[in-house]
């Protein structure tokens, strides 16, 4: 399960800190504290959404869940 959920976050963490950083860009923050506060919002965000997924992943399988 671990090994499933950080390859995940390898992609769910780098796509939602992208996000993270646009919205901050969009919403006129275009100094260096909202574009990292941006990143690492979206980045903790994408933790849990990570640890769903992957549940989600091994109970489609079979696998175990704990």
């Amino acid at each position: 399960m671990w090994l499933l959920a950080s390859f995940l976050n390898i992609i769910i963490g780098t796509t939602l800190a992208g996000i993270g950083v646009i919205i901050a860009l969009v919403a006129g923050y275009d100094g260096m504290t909202g574009v990292f506060t941006g990143a690492v919002v979206g980045f903790i965000i994408s933790l849990p959404v990570t640890w769903l997924i992957a549940r989600q992943i091994m109970s489609m399988r079979g696998g175990q869940t704990n």
